[in-house]
């Protein structure tokens, strides 16, 4: 993953993640998830936060993105 090429959009939990991925997908978008728990998981080491997910999209899809993330939180907090 080119670190120029994406924006991290979101952090936070696993289902927000999950929800925002399917809404992203929806619309064309193809997100890039970053998980340390199971990274380290996979390597043999722990991690203090489970759960815990970064979400990347390209710089050319963030107009498009950013409204979706912001209608999937809004819906988590009410």
């Amino acid at each position: 993953m080119g670190e120029d090429n994406y924006i991290k959009i979101f952090s936070g939990n696993f289902i927000m993640v999950q929800l925002m991925i399917t809404r992203l997908e929806e619309i064309g978008i193809e997100p890039i998830i970053k998980d340390e728990s199971e990274s380290g998981r996979l390597a043999g080491f722990g991690s203090s936060i489970q759960g815990f997910q970064e979400l990347y999209v390209h710089k050319d899809e963030l107009d498009k993105a950013v409204p979706v993330v912001e209608s999937v939180r809004s819906e988590m907090q009410a």
